[in-house]
């Protein structure tokens, strides 16, 4: 019994033993869905070698010393964003962005490792000594050191991994306690960029919510005025991003506003998908045997779609177990930012967080139809050696902190 309290108190199984279940789970889907496919039946293979390779990663990340992350965050970022700006020169253009570096045969995408260091630099910013959340200046600096990758990636283009940084930008500053007028400022603009997609009505309807928010703030006539011109240059400015998309990409969003009005082309993955997850009922049609899954009806369904195998052949009971074991991971980071008492590693924790969580609700968002198309993958679960070894190298830091806490106490 003692060695097991010791082992729980460096090593936290809680966090360790739902991802690994994870990741296994994720291999019976790759291997279900490549299994009839004779151009990517290795892909099982592959990802079973990449996941024993970030199985390493994660001991060695966890053996670090804790505040080498601190140290670590400013180059990391500055390397981060050189790699962006190399994938833009010299990157392999993969389902019509530019977003791949290939170094003897083995390929890698740099806007995964920008999320580590991006979450490391924002968090160290954000907990220096004279930080100051209310200041405009400290806002504006944070939002800088988040967005500056963000553009990056949407200039290869994409817009999946560019929302999953605006999403841990503004998680990071809820975190460190940005006030309710700060996020209005922050998220009004993004709310009204999103409206204007809908159409001219829903634009306007969302300008007149962020009135009636600025009345309820009684801010003065100048803040008030410069805050209302924002998100009328969000919305027209949407326009243009929207245009500077790829056509597929644009499809993809136009499909999620209506998926029937292309039914075989940007709308075909999205309505499959919802017929292959509702044709799982209860306990699901069996493993090998979901008709979407093995009839390829989702192209690359091993990748972003994957949840659509676990919800064809494992049913909704397979679904839950997916879903319950995700929230255990993220519960549990929760808690290990709630109490640690360092605040950049709170920071860091809560960043990690995000990442996890933005791209489980968008993923399965996409799959049953309530989010569009843009290309997010299932953490631990999709198949992909960069995405797998960067959430175990995030999952090894949250670790690490666990085995530390007592140290920043």
């Amino acid at each position: 019994m003692r060695i097991d309290y010791k082992l729980q108190d460096k090593f936290d199984l809680w966090l360790f033993v739902p991802a690994i279940l994870l990741i296994a789970i994720g291999l019976v889907a790759i291997y279900s869905s490549t299994i009839n496919h004779p151009e990517v039946h290795n892909n099982f293979q592959r990802q079973l070698t990449w996941g024993i390779i970030s199985l390493i990663i994660f001991f060695i990340t966890y053996s670090l010393p804790t505040n080498s992350f601190k140290f670590l965050g400013v180059p990391a970022y500055f390397i981060s964003i050189l790699l962006l700006l190399v994938v833009l020169v010299v990157g392999r253009k993969v389902s019509g962005a530019r977003s791949w570096l290939y170094f003897g045969g083995i390929g890698f995408q740099p806007s995964e490792f920008a999320k580590i260091a991006t979450i490391l630099a924002i968090s160290s910013f954000l907990s220096r000594t004279n930080s100051n959340i209310e200041s405009i200046k400290d806002i504006g600096i944070a939002l800088v050191i988040g967005f500056l990758p963000v553009g990056l990636i949407l200039l290869e283009p994409d817009m999946g991994t560019s929302l999953t940084f605006m999403s841990l930008i503004l998680i990071l500053l809820f975190w460190k306690g940005i006030s309710l007028f700060g996020l209005f400022v922050v998220l009004s603009p993004g709310l009204v960029a999103i409206s204007s997609l809908f159409g001219t009505y829903y634009f306007i309807a969302s300008l007149i919510l962020v009135l009636g928010a600025l009345l309820v703030f009684q801010k003065d006539i100048i803040t008030s005025g410069s805050i209302v011109a924002l998100n009328l240059g969000a919305g027209f400015f949407t326009e243009i991003v929207f245009r500077a998309l790829s056509l597929h990409q644009q499809k993809r969003i136009q499909s999620f506003i209506d998926p029937s009005a292309d039914p075989l082309g940007a709308g075909y993955n999205a309505i499959q998908a919802k017929v292959a997850i509702g044709s799982g009922g209860l306990f699901g049609k069996g493993f090998l045997a979901g008709n979407q899954t093995q009839l390829q009806f989702i192209p690359e369904q091993w990748t972003d779609f994957i949840f659509c195998v676990i919800g064809e052949e494992f049913g909704f009971i397979g679904s839950i177990v997916v879903l319950a074991l995700f929230m255990s991971v993220i519960l549990r980071i929760l808690k290990i930012a709630t109490s640690a008492k360092d605040e950049f590693l709170s920071l860091v924790s809560i960043g990690i967080l995000a990442i996890y969580f933005v791209h489980l609700v968008i993923n399965i968002g996409m799959v049953v139809g309530i989010m569009p198309i843009i290309g997010i993958p299932l953490p631990f679960v999709s198949y992909g050696g960069s995405s797998l070894v960067v959430n175990m190298f995030l999952l090894g830091i949250i670790a690490n902190i666990y085995r530390t806490r007592k140290n920043y106490t």
